[in-house]
């Protein structure tokens, strides 16, 4: 489970109610050791209505397994509210033993000292989970000074799905996806596509506002990395990225591009989406259940961002980190759990059947495979393999990226240029960083 709709944007309702039922049998803090010698494991995460099922599945699966643990799961119904009690939690030494972390959170954690340094632990015997087995390019600023206070329980590369029949509704008869695996999928054809989308009366491209958009704009046009080696944020010095970032702004302002956080009540972004209103929408594999349960998904399919040649580049990956409280008083029963929750198995049971995200661990890819859906499926496992998680330099710094982010709706919203809103980012950065 990582990023967008499926983990910030977590609405209340059905979400909401399965939160009390299932947090209904678990207090706060963690889990200990009954006289029998049996343990309790408690853990924490957010998500969707869905997903809290499939996590429930899972730890039923798992106690079965293990008769001698006790999985109890306390959800948080929104993402938002979720890091700031799991920090106090932590600090009053009554959090879970294993929980979920955000890309964008990590940072404030690992410094806190409150989480258990797992790199021993994953090369051990007992271990379903060898370092060696997860995608590098995942870890992120979960990994410090070589040791791993997280580990990416799944991943989200932000492709561009696409509904063919809203495309042909413009005139577009060329297919993404096949211009991709012709090396024909350039800036200049997708911007084209957004042209007739826009003169047919239709949205062009949707997004969410958070870094994986507006760096893998950056990175997919081949503009240098917003962040230098020292962490010092550089973007705003870049004429090329000043400029790209400039076409953002101007064609959300032009109502090409869509920032899908300010679509007003109601008028949801898989809403606009499964309606023909948009024609491309950047998030996750989550999209297959929503365009499946709209009844349009036979003709969606998935792209990557298009580059200026025609050829792929890394973009964006969303995660989200589990990782193990220090303080746990069932540390074996808890990696136990952990370790089988991030293993290969433990994935394909968690994505298979319609799944909302691709794996971070060698071994499970054929779930994102499964049913050859969508047709090019295959695009968000190569996307994976060379894409990149938000740069460390931002993702350490307690809630930098979701301040970035405010900077950018300005932009969006017509309040200031690229320059201006780069200037602030920049002024932000240092601000908090001293780089």
């Amino acid at each position: 489970m990582a990023r967008v709709k499926a983990t910030r944007y977590l609405a209340a309702g059905a979400a909401g109610a399965l939160v009390l039922g299932l947090a209904a049998c678990s207090g706060g803090g963690g889990g200990g050791v009954a006289d029998d010698g049996s343990a309790t494991v408690v853990w924490s995460t957010w998500g969707t209505a869905d997903e809290l099922k499939r996590f429930d599945a899972f730890n039923k699966e798992f106690m079965e397994r293990h008769p001698e643990i006790t999985v109890k799961m306390q959800p948080v119904a929104g993402y938002g509210d979720y890091h700031p009690k799991l920090l106090a939690q932590l600090a009053a030494n009554k959090a879970p033993d294993v929980f979920y972390i955000g890309d964008d959170q990590i940072g404030q954690f690992i410094d806190s000292g409150r989480l258990m340094p797992v790199k021993e632990l994953m090369e051990s015997g007992d271990s379903k989970t060898a370092t060696d087995d997860f995608f590098p390019g995942l870890f992120g600023a979960a990994e410090k000074d070589g040791e791993y206070y997280g580990v990416p329980n799944d991943s989200n590369p932000d492709a561009l799905w696409y509904d063919k029949a809203t495309l042909e509704a413009a005139g577009i008869t060329e297919d993404p996806a096949t211009l991709a695996e012709n090396g024909e999928w350039t800036t200049e054809k997708f911007l084209e596509m957004n042209d007739k989308l826009a003169a047919a009366g239709i949205g062009g491209t949707m997004f969410w506002n958070y870094w994986a958009t507006h760096w893998s704009w950056l990175s997919s046009q081949g503009a240098a990395a917003p962040y230098d080696e020292s962490g010092a944020f550089v973007a705003h010095e870049d004429a090329e990225s000043v400029e790209l970032i400039q076409e953002l702004g101007d064609r959300v302002q032009d109502g090409q591009f869509i920032v899908a956080d300010t679509l007003p009540d109601g008028a949801g972004a898989d809403s606009v989406f499964v309606t023909g209103k948009a024609g491309f929408f950047i998030q996750g594999r989550y999209t297959i259940s929503a365009v499946k349960e709209a009844g349009t998904a036979d003709n969606v399919d998935v792209v990557r961002w298009p580059t200026p040649d025609g050829a792929e580049a890394p973009t964006g990956v969303a995660v989200s980190y589990l990782a193990i409280n220090s303080g746990t008083k069932v540390k074996d029963a808890a990696f136990t759990f952990w370790t089988e929750f991030l293993s290969a198995e433990g994935q394909l049971s968690r994505l298979s059947g319609d799944g909302n995200a691709v794996p971070s661990i060698a071994g499970a890819d054929e779930v994102v495979l499964e049913d050859d859906y969508p047709m090019h499926a295959q695009t968000m496992l190569d996307m994976r393999d060379i894409g990149f998680v938000d740069y460390a330099a931002e993702a350490e710094v307690p809630n930098l990226p979701t301040d970035i982010a405010a900077i950018f709706l300005k932009l969006y919203e017509g309040k200031q240029d690229a320059q201006a809103t780069l200037d602030e980012v920049a002024d932000l950065v240092a601000e908090k960083t001293g780089e």
